[in-house]
């Protein structure tokens, strides 16, 4: 009796907890409003609303950061009365997640053509104005913004660009339609589905027990060096991309593989960066760097690599020249992955 009524218990406790749930009640309540056009524009009539224009979101300067603000469907409809446009433009906003009260978030571009909006996309310096603030490509402020709006933001982006550029069906040659939340795109002449996809990109630490692998391509900012990244080729697997990348880029072969985390990444066109840690045989770390690829690769002590990770005032350092080299801010993974090398030298591999 004592059992029936202990497993009892923890069943009451199971389905109270399933029900109580935040993060299942947002999950259920996003997935109602990607698949219910209804519910989605009801959703909207309380919503919040994040702006952009030609992809580059509204912001306002505090202190040391960037904040995002937020419009309700009021303040908007208001606003673009102001500017002649009418409520139709609200069409091409996107769903990018929801508060744990269930407040849905959207994000709408005013610099867009797109092919609901029947008037002119907004002037931009007109709408700083009226806004009190700055539409500011997000490449510039992602590590000015705190967690949480730098991920809605990079959302936004994303799924803003992807609408921009899937307008038509690459079958028919016809405009397609999103549905209300943009979740996916329609093409009304064949009924073919579009979903927003982002690509797979491997970024490694190698290290040979005591150093890390640091590199440098061409585009990255002046001194700063970072870990091994490199696309998914089709038919490959995270391991088989991972070994690929490092033997194209620096000519060495991986002994050892272990996965560390992931992120949303939402440059240049919306990728999904999986960190991992490669490990080399001592005796095989002669670099043949493939120049076509990165501009420059060299080993770093675990001592060189703790000294910049310590490093206050960074920037100012750089501009004087006393930093010899320096990491990607904390947002981007690559700096957890080189942080984390430094703090926890060993890892448990995971099955290759």
């Amino acid at each position: 009796m004592s059992l029936y009524c202990g497993t009892a218990v923890r069943r009451k406790f199971f389905w109270c907890y399933r029900l109580l749930s935040t993060y299942v009640t947002k999950t259920r309540y996003l997935f109602e409003l990607k698949e219910d056009d209804d519910a989605c524009k009801k959703a909207q009539q309380t919503g919040a609303f994040y702006l952009f224009h030609n992809l580059a979101p509204l912001l306002q300067k505090s202190e040391h950061q960037y904040l995002a603000p937020q419009y309700s469907l009021l303040e908007l409809e208001r606003l673009l009365g102001k500017f002649g446009q009418d409520s139709q433009i609200l069409e091409d906003s996107v769903l990018i997640g929801c508060s744990e009260q269930q407040e849905a978030w959207f994000a709408l571009d005013l610099g867009l053509n797109s092919s609901s909006s029947i008037n002119a996309s907004l002037q931009k310096a007109e709408m700083e104005t009226a806004l009190q603030g700055s539409f500011i490509k997000l490449t510039k402020a992602l590590f000015e913004l705190n967690v949480k709006d730098a991920s809605l933001l990079s959302t936004a982006q994303a799924l803003l660009r992807w609408h921009d550029t899937h307008q038509f069906c690459s079958r028919s040659g016809q405009p397609t339609k999103k549905n209300v939340s943009g979740s996916k795109r329609v093409c009304p002449s064949n009924n073919i589905i579009y979903y927003p996809q982002v690509a797979p990109v491997v970024i490694t630490l190698v290290s040979d027990g005591t150093r890390c692998l640091l590199v440098r391509q061409s585009s990255f900012p002046k001194g700063m060096y970072s870990a091994l990244a490199g696309f998914c080729d089709i038919g490959e697997s995270l391991e088989e991309t991972v070994r690929r990348e490092i033997a194209e880029e620096v000519g060495l072969e991986v002994d050892r593989l272990h996965y560390s985390a992931s992120q949303h990444w939402p440059f240049p066109n919306s990728t999904l960066m999986i960190a991992c840690h490669a490990t080399v045989k001592p005796g095989q770390t002669e670099l043949q760097v493939n120049l076509k690829e990165l501009e420059a690769a060299a080993w770093f002590s675990r001592d060189e690599v703790a000294t910049v990770l310590r490093r206050n005032n960074l920037s100012n350092q750089q501009q004087s020249g006393a930093v010899p080299f320096w990491l990607p801010p904390k947002l981007a993974i690559a700096h957890q992955l080189i942080k984390e090398w430094v703090e926890k030298p060993t890892c448990s591999p995971l099955p290759a």
